[in-house]
């Protein structure tokens, strides 16, 4: 009697029933024809890079999490990211593309991390990017298309939360953080997911004195109207050139925003946004649905200094954002917004 092999999926991997994959699907295309009506032009990348390629920047907690394999001579990875991808083929390709470079790029990317609710090891992602600008214009593009996308996915109103990271990295200066700022933007990052004596502990061990944590606290919550955040940036008694400049940036991207006619009670300066990752620049987004505090950031990105630094002499600055499709479904599912 032949032995009958129970069906079932490994851990972190997920698929969906005819209903939701249809509900599914119709999120993934509001997503593409946003995309293609702003102009970005489609990109698809192997799921597999070289491993040497993939992990250029350094190994750390990316090697820890990438899925690693060698055929014959060759050391593989599946991808975990588009970003590196992204970063490989416009190196690679950059005597063919003409400059600025828009792209978008849907698809599965993998990570082999503790499999958790809403945490999959394969899951999509759905990314823009322009490369090769440094205009604020088209840094308040990228909150447009937020705003457009989430207004069809009809799921109630929604906020997109903006910061600066040169307003941030001004401040720290001016603070003397010196080694520590790196860690102070991780947990600052944290804010909402951690309590007030919790975060001071975690500044205080990060090395900030009892003055810089209150200094810093006091400034990242600096509350009012978006122009009211603006002035008080303007005039605070900080004289640090980048901190200057963020400030300045921010205004142009909401001056922009108005232009291009995005509602202002949709877009909110936040300066608890850091976006943790150390390769954002300027400009950063996360974007939050305003019923559903739960279900955490939808969308989020940033501005980035030189996306190819890794792979070409060439300095290419770059923004983008990226909205994680199979996460986003399984948390509007559990919070009962989805229901396919």
């Amino acid at each position: 009697m032949s032995t009958i092999t129970t069906p079932r999926l490994p851990s972190g991997f997920n698929e969906y029933l005819p209903a939701e994959q249809i509900e599914f699907n119709r999120l993934l295309a509001i997503i593409r024809t946003t995309y293609e009506h702003y102009g970005f032009a489609p990109l698809d990348t192997p799921n597999v890079e070289l491993s040497e390629v993939l992990l250029a920047k350094g190994g750390g907690e990316t090697e820890k999490q990438i899925y690693r394999f060698e055929r014959g001579k060759n050391d593989l990875s599946l991808r975990f990211d588009l970003t590196v991808p992204l970063a490989r083929y416009v190196a690679q390709h950059q005597g063919e593309l003409a400059f600025p470079f828009r792209r978008y790029q849907i698809g599965r990317v993998y990570r082999a991390e503790r499999a958790q609710a809403g945490r999959f090891r394969e899951f999509y992602q759905c990314d823009i990017d322009t490369i090769g600008s440094y205009s604020s214009v088209v840094d308040a593009e990228f909150p447009a298309i937020i705003n457009e996308i989430f207004e069809q996915f009809d799921f109630g109103e929604f906020t997109i939360r903006i910061n600066n990271r040169k307003v941030l990295n001004g401040f720290f200066d001016e603070l003397g953080l010196g080694a520590a700022a790196t860690d102070v933007l991780r947990i600052i990052d944290k804010i909402e997911k951690i309590n007030r004596d919790d975060l001071v502990a975690e500044l205080h061990d990060a090395g900030c004195s009892g003055e810089q944590v209150a200094r810093l606290l006091e400034f990242i919550t600096i509350q009012g109207e978006n122009d009211e955040i603006l002035h008080k940036l303007e005039t605070i008694d900080i004289n640090n050139e980048q901190f200057q400049t963020g400030a300045r940036e921010l205004r142009d991207v909401l001056m922009a925003l108005r232009a291009m006619h995005v509602p202002e009670h949709r877009v909110k300066l936040d300066l608890t946004i850091t976006r943790g990752l150390d390769y954002y620049t300027g400009t950063v987004y996360e974007t939050n649905l305003n019923d559903h505090p739960e279900v955490g950031s939808v969308c989020s990105g940033g501005r980035y200094d030189n996306l190819t630094a890794n792979y070409s002499k060439r300095s290419l600055p770059g923004v983008g954002i990226s909205i994680g499709l199979s996460r986003l479904f399984y948390k509007l599912r559990e919070a009962g917004i989805v229901k396919p």
